[in-house]
């Protein structure tokens, strides 16, 4: 199921999403921004891994040896 978003945009970033989507670098304006929020998850995700990585070599986290340890 889908949802609808309405956002406002200013005419400079309307004009780059238009431009986007011109170049045929996206289908559609939605596409457009499902892939910039896509962007924002991964970049998230590799935040949060990487935040991890540092508890890690600080002696803060611990390795799981298996699902188990999660409890």
């Amino acid at each position: 199921m889908r949802n609808i978003i309405n956002i406002s945009l200013p005419e400079n970033l309307v004009k780059a999403v238009e431009s986007g989507v011109k170049a045929g670098n996206f289908a559609t304006r939605s596409e457009f921004f499902r892939q910039l929020v896509r962007l924002w998850l991964e970049g998230k995700l590799a935040a949060d891994l990487e935040e991890s990585r540092r508890e890690l070599k600080s002696g803060k986290g611990g390795l799981l040896r298996s699902l188990k340890d999660l409890r």
